[in-house]
C-alpha cells in the first residue's frame, strides 16, 4: 500500500485555505490504496505528523483538517530510499510516507520553495516542480512567457516596494496616465485573491499599493476588464488533459478571497460554461499551451477573462496548486468532465510517481 503525505497548512496567507482542501483530499484518498498520514505546517513553518487526520468545523470555511502542534519533527531533506522522512526528537518516532501530496497554497508553498525540499529528498509529489511552480506563482514573469508563446494576457506593469517608498507621486501620476479605471492591484506572487484591490479612482491607488504591498515586495497594476471569467481544470504531465470550461458568477465586487471561501454564496459557479464550441475549444488549447510554456506538471487551473464587449479572451492566471475544498473549480471540473474527486486523486499520485521515475533515469554524476 503507498503510504501518502498530505501536506497542508503553511507559512503563508492562505493557511486556512489550504487546512479546507486537506479536509477533502484526506476524505477523497481511497483507503483500500493509500495509507495516510497528515502532516501540517504551522505558521511559523514548523512541521508537525499529525497522529491521525481529524477533521473538524470551522465557522469561517466549514471543514477543515486539524492542525496539532505536538512534538519536535525533523525532515529528512537527503535522498533515503525514495521517501520523506520525519523524525521526532523528543518521542524518538519515525515517519516516512512514498509520495507527498501537497494542498499548500502561496509563499513557501507553491512557489517552488516546498519544491526544491522534496527534489532534494528525491521523494515523488504531486503538482508541478520547482521551476513550474516559481513561475506560475510569479505573475509577472507568468505573464511575460504566456505573451512569448502567444497567449494573450490583460495588460500590466509591475512595480517594486523600494519604487514605491521613493517615488510615490510619480508612479501614482504613471498609472492614471497609463490605465482607465478601474484597474487592479495586486501582490506579484501570491493567491487565493489574497491583497487584491479593485481600484475606482486615483484617491484609492495608495491605499491600494500598501495593501498589497504587506503582502509581497512587488506588486502588478492591470487594466480592469468587464469580462466573464471562464476556467480551465488541466492534468498530466508531457500530454495533458483539458476539463470542460466552467464560469464563476462573483457575487460580490470581485471575486474576492471572501467570495472564494467566506461566503457560502459569494459566486456562482456554472459547469459547463454557456459558450459557443468554437470559443471553448480555443481557449482549451490556449490553456494546454500555457501549460506547457510555463513548464506544469501534474495539476494546474487555469483562469481566462473574456471581454463582454469585444469578445477576446485574456489568460489572468495560473494556480499549480488549485484549490480542493468541497466547492473548488478543479475536482468541480472534472468531475463534470467525468473524472470523479477520488479517481482524480488516485492520477495525481500517479503522475507524481511517473515524473519521479524519469528523474530517477537521468545521471546526476559525470
Amino acid at each position: 500500500m503507498i503510504k501518502v503525505g498530505v501536506l497542508y497548512g503553511g507559512r503563508s496567507g492562505e493557511h486556512d485555505v489550504s487546512k479546507c482542501s486537506a479536509a477533502s483530499v484526506v476524505s477523497y484518498l481511497d483507503r483500500s490504496k493509500f495509507e495516510v498520514t497528515a502532516i501540517g505546517i504551522d505558521c511559523d513553518g514548523r512541521w508537525y505528523v499529525q497522529d491521525l487526520p481529524e477533521i473538524i468545523e470551522d465557522k469561517a470555511f466549514g471543514k477543515v483538517l486539524a492542525l496539532k502542534k505536538s512534538g519536535n519533527w525533523l525532515v529528512n531533506h537527503f535522498q533515503r530510499d525514495g521517501k520523506l522522512y520525519l523524525y521526532n526528537t523528543e518521542s524518538g518516532k519515525e515517519v516516512s510516507v512514498d509520495v507527498v501530496f501537497p494542498v499548500v497554497h502561496g509563499t513557501f508553498c507553491e512557489d517552488g520553495t516546498l519544491q526544491g525540499l522534496l527534489e532534494l529528498a528525491m521523494v515523488p509529489y504531486a503538482g508541478a516542480d520547482v521551476a513550474g511552480s516559481a513561475v506560475g506563482m510569479d505573475k509577472d514573469i507568468a505573464k511575460r512567457l504566456l505573451r512569448d508563446a502567444g497567449v494573450p494576457v490583460v495588460p500590466w506593469v509591475k512595480y517594486g516596494k523600494d519604487e514605491w517608498t521613493g517615488f510615490p507621486e510619480r508612479l501614482i501620476e504613471e498609472i492614471c496616465s497609463r490605465f482607465q479605471f478601474p484597474i487592479f492591484v495586486k501582490p506579484c506572487s501570491a493567491g487565493s485573491s489574497v491583497g487584491i484591490t479593485k481600484v475606482k479612482d486615483k484617491e484609492s491607488i495608495a491605499a491600494a499599493m500598501n495593501e498589497a504591498f504587506s503582502w509581497d515586495t512587488a506588486l502588478l497594476v492591470e487594466e480592469g476588464i468587464n469580462a466573464r471569467e471562464i476556467e480551465f481544470s488541466v492534468l498530466g504531465n508531457d500530454n495533458p488533459a483539458v476539463s470542460l470550461p466552467g464560469e464563476i458568477k462573483p457575487k460580490h465586487e470581485f471575486y474576492s478571497y471572501e467570495a472564494k471561501y467566506l461566503d457560502s454564496e459569494g459566486a456562482e459557479l456554472i459547469i459547463p460554461a454557456d459558450m459557443d464550441s468554437e470559443t471553448a475549444s480555443d481557449m482549451a488549447q490556449s490553456a494546454v499551451k500555457a501549460y506547457r510554456a510555463l513548464n506544469c506538471s501534474g495539476m494546474a487551473r487555469i483562469d481566462f477573462f473574456i471581454d463582454i464587449l469585444t469578445g477576446k479572451y485574456y489568460l489572468n492566471e495560473i494556480n499549480t496548486i488549485p484549490g480542493f475544498t468541497s466547492i473548488s473549480m478543479y475536482p468541480k471540473l472534472w468531475e463534470r468532465s467525468g473524472l470523479n474527486y477520488t479517481a482524480l486523486l488516485e492520477k495525481l499520485i500517479d503522475f507524481a510517481i511517473e515524473r519521479r521515475n524519469k528523474k530517477n533515469m537521468l545521471r546526476t554524476e559525470f
